[in-house]
């Protein structure tokens, strides 16, 4: 079997775990029951075995709402997806904006290293001027709100003001390409559109111009009936659009009125997110109101432990969930740093320092981004002393053990490290942090409250308790499952996309192992990207995990399965983008070789390893497995507007037919 974890000692513990949020909840919840709950796993086992546990998260973080819940939840159209609430009436941007007062309520930075600040008064103000434009061009209870922008102010006053109205909100990043735009739009049909017309990404000037007009042409088939292009992010100027107006006539209609929330249920949407649509178009997903709102809540609160007195930086586009998690920093009371532009530009130092400077203490990021700090041997602490910094979440792809080591020892050995894995499917983590709990090395600490995670095996057994990997589940309903995907009446895609594999029970696609001893998580990678070769099931993620020994000659790497209609077995295929300088030889493919069969086990060593130009990322900085191990199984795939280099994607078709190939050497000559 497989030895997917250290079992070394912790390497952080919280110094007054009595004081964090988590165990003031606890404390309330056996006051308010009558209970003996010991600890976080007491808790867990609690909030996922009474439903009552959500009434108890809504007193505790004080949702505002005009008519408080009584009933947690009823049966609505589908059996998988209740009513939740159903009797509680509220607003999700009202419990967004609840200050009037001049504190600072966001900071918005970005490439240019212009620093803006915003109160809770202006924030307020500029959602109340955007709701009332938007309710005298029309905007109704139910209506769309569509928008290709970056991450500025303008777009938290859109999204909010949308939401004051009822209205439902989707986003997407101005990187995306126009199909991609318009495969989302079409579907959920807008009745009023927001775009950029001029951006900066990693110091280069993009003219949105063509795109938006292109896509404002077609929408306009699809019930569009107001396009406002936004001032530009460079000049300032207004460029004009046909069949737009500009941002300032749309606002100039003001009526002086209040900002009004309307009050609606619980379950009411908000979101429309969408499926990567990598080999295919993306599913809508629509996501409630409340459902966001309390999960956001929950997880920045709990499990980042961030107060209101905090700082909060998630790193993040308009296109990612996590954008929406960005806002849960408003709803919590801290101060929200918003960034435009590339972490990269015009170097990863000075996007660090900024950090240090605004002195963040909970950081989002990504592995990815840890990993380029790394491979630069960039020292953070030798930019400053992240006093200000407490927890650093790390989400949207598998961090491996030796960079959690890494990452631990570069922000310092206080700093609470928790690594999280969720889904736009559900807008929030199945596993997360916990401040209350040691930290162990490559471990995420636990199931995330109110969570009923498990591990199957294909015939539906649970066996997390085995150390053995399987598909993670979740076997019980939660606030943050999707209304509904967008135009899918009846419910059949939605079912057969969560529900088809084990009947009645959410099914993530991520395989997932649970460490015996600690109960902490490790997940290894999408589970239909699983390899199986000889019938051994494991995930890229432990690959990449042993290739964090090489980041100083491999920059980046890809690992698929490969089983095409004539092949009676799949093998496992390693590719390797390679950093500036270095080659891949047979030296190098020997020893990791070497390295994965001493770490792993000789049945995952890979049948062969090449050196690639470029991996494929999605727009929101996903390794794109499932593609490529598509095209390399036979497929004659398109990529699809979600992938952020799609030419990337034909560097792959040649090793269709690997019988010719010779033993691998640095390049394949196919």
């Amino acid at each position: 079997m497989t030895s997917f974890f250290e079992n070394a000692g912790p390497i952080w513990k919280h110094p007054s775990p009595s004081w964090t949020a988590v165990e003031r909840l606890r404390r309330l919840i056996n006051s308010k029951h009558g209970l003996q709950l010991k600890d976080y796993h007491d808790l867990h086992k609690y909030s996922v075995e009474s439903y009552e546990f959500w009434l108890d998260l809504w007193e505790f973080l004080g949702i505002v709402s005009s008519i408080p819940p009584k009933q947690v939840l009823t049966k609505g159209a589908m059996p998988e997806v209740p009513i939740w609430f159903p009797d509680a009436r509220l607003n999700y941007a009202e419990n967004l904006l609840p200050r009037t007062d001049d504190a600072i309520c966001c900071t918005a930075g970005g490439e240019s290293g212009v620093v803006r600040h915003y109160s809770h008064r202006q924030l307020r103000e500029m959602v109340r001027q955007m709701a009332r434009a938007l309710r005298l061009h029309g905007l109704q209870k139910g209506d769309r709100v569509a928008a290709v922008v970056n991450n500025t102010i303008t777009a938290v006053a859109v999204c909010l003001a949308t939401a004051s109205i009822g209205g439902i909100y989707s986003s997407t990043a101005t990187d995306m390409g126009t199909q991609g735009i318009l495969d989302r739009y079409r579907q959920i049909q807008p009745k009023i559109f927001f775009a950029e017309t001029e951006v900066q990404y990693a110091g280069k000037v993009i003219n949105l111009v063509p795109k938006i007009t292109e896509v404002v042409r077609d929408l306009q088939n699809y019930g569009l009936q107001h396009a406002i292009v936004l001032p530009s992010l460079i000049s300032g100027k207004e460029i004009p659009i046909a069949n737009s107006s500009s941002l300032s006539k749309f606002l100039s209609v003001d009526d002086g009125k209040g900002l009004i929330f309307e009050q609606v249920p619980f379950n009411h949407p908000l979101f429309i997110l969408y499926s990567s649509g990598t080999t295919g178009p993306p599913k809508c997903i629509v996501h409630s109101g409340g459902g966001a709102l309390i999960q956001g809540r929950k997880e920045l609160r709990i499990n980042m432990g961030m107060d209101p007195d905090d700082t909060f930086f998630q790193y993040t586009t308009t296109g990612w969930m996590m954008w929406t998690f960005m806002l849960a920093g408003l709803a919590n009371g801290c101060r929200t740093i918003i960034y435009d532009g590339s972490p990269f530009y015009p170097d990863v130092r000075t996007y660090l320092k900024f950090i240090n400077d605004q002195r963040v203490s909970g950081l989002g990021t990504s592995p990815r981004f840890l990993a380029e700090v790394q491979g630069h041997g960039i020292n953070p602490l030798e930019l400053g002393s992240f006093e200000a910094l407490k927890t650093l979440m790390v989400t949207g792809a598998v961090l491996t053990t030796p960079l959690f080591k890494w990452a631990q020892r570069a922000f310092g050995e206080r700093v609470h490290l928790l690594s999280t894995s969720g889904g736009t499917d559900v807008c929030t983590a199945f596993v997360t942090g916990c401040p209350s709990l040691p930290v162990y090395p490559g471990e995420i600490q636990h199931k995330s409250l109110g969570m009923k995670v498990e591990v199957f095996d294909p015939e539906g057994n649970n066996i997390e308790n085995t150390g053995v990997a399987g598909e993670m589940v979740c076997t019980r309903p939660h606030p943050s499952i999707p209304v509904k995907f967008w135009g899918d009446e009846f419910g059949a895609k939605f079912r057969d996309a969560y529900y088809s594999t084990y009947p009645g029970v959410w099914r993530q696609g991520d395989f997932m192992v649970v460490n015996p001893k600690t109960k902490g998580i490790m997940i290894l990678g999408r589970s239909d990207g699983v390899l199986n070769p000889s019938g051994i099931r494991f995930g890229s993620g432990e690959i990449y995990n042993v290739l964090e020994q090489f980041t100083k000659m491999v920059d980046d790497s890809l690992c698929v399965g490969q089983r095409r209609p004539q092949d009676n077995n799949e093998r496992v295929l390693l590719f390797l983008k390679m950093r500036q300088g270095y080659k891949l030889d047979e030296h190098l493919i020997a020893e990791i070789k070497g390295a994965i069969r001493k770490a792993l086990s000789a049945r995952h060593v890979p049948a062969f390893i090449f050196e690639v130009e470029d991996i494929p990322y999605t727009v929101n900085g996903k390794r794109i497995e499932i593609a490529v191990k598509q095209i390399v199984s036979g497929s004659n795939l398109k990529p699809s507007g979600t992938v952020a280099n799609p030419e990337s994607l034909k560097l792959y078709y040649k090793y269709r037919d690997l019988e010719a190939v010779a033993p691998p050497v640095a390049k394949s000559k196919l």
